[in-house]
């Protein structure tokens, strides 16, 4: 049975009425929640919550290499990571759906390789394409098919958090290049490569950032727009569960 991993982030901390779930212990800790198993169409959905269910895990404090390796070690090989994340560039409004194809890593002090020089071999992984593979075309796909906007491409920068950003840390961002900013694709993503994992982020702007901001940004507004996406990002995983075998042929036709 096709298996598909999902990492839910701020907005997307439960996925439904529960199946059935499975604790993991890895070597680096617990990862943030048991993984909840749904059997969608003709795939089994595998969902960890990154933040916890009750939304209490900070991005900093997220354990990620557990969070990666308990989806591993349940047998995923394909993942998608749902982001909320702010829009500094004109495209990235407030309720767009992105799957970017490039980030830039400003986090600090974060666990974020298996490559500890204990328990895991030293390993530099190819990361000139973070998002590269099968399941970011096929998420393309999935939204084509049912008609949804979302944007191909984009920058993402992630950054320490929990705090939002200063207007003048949105203009650097801006002039580095970065067109979204998050708090929890990195080290997600990286990890996911070291263990040959093909990892795709699915961004959903719940914001403009600071120095766009008409007014102070607040989490009621945040919370506001991300569940007005929430409904299409649920369809989009829905579908890549329920056409597993079209996704496929997609990808190589």
């Amino acid at each position: 049975m096709n298996l598909l991993g999902l990492i839910g982030g701020t907005g997307l901390d439960q996925w439904g009425g529960l199946e059935s779930e499975m604790g993991f212990e890895t070597p680096y800790g617990s990862p943030s929640a048991p993984v909840a198993y749904y059997e969608i169409g003709a795939s089994h959905l595998l969902f960890l919550a990154r933040h916890s269910h009750n939304h209490s895990i900070p991005p900093h404090r997220v354990n990620y290499r557990a969070n990666i390796h308990a989806l591993h070690q349940a047998g995923v090989k394909q993942v998608l990571g749902i982001n909320a994340v702010g829009g500094i560039t004109e495209r990235f409004g407030a309720g767009t759906m992105a799957v970017p194809d490039q980030l830039v890593d400003y986090t600090w002090g974060r666990e974020q390789s298996y490559s500890d020089g204990t328990t895991f071999g030293l390993q530099h992984i190819e990361f000139a394409e973070p998002f590269a593979g099968p399941l970011r075309q096929r998420v393309l796909a999935a939204a084509a098919d049912l008609k949804l906007n979302v944007v191909d491409g984009g920058c993402v920068a992630v950054v320490q958090g929990p705090r939002l950003e200063t207007a003048a840390e949105i203009c650097r961002l801006r002039e580095d290049g970065s067109d979204m900013v998050g708090m929890t694709t990195m080290p997600e993503a990286a990890l996911a490569r070291e263990l040959g994992m093909d990892y795709t982020a699915l961004c959903v702007v719940s914001n403009k950032a600071a120095d766009k901001a008409e007014e102070p940004i607040t989490m009621e507004e945040i919370h506001a727009n991300l569940a007005q996406a929430i409904g299409k990002v649920r369809a989009i995983v829905e579908y890549l569960c329920q056409h597993p075998e079209e996704s496929a042929e997609r990808e190589t036709g």
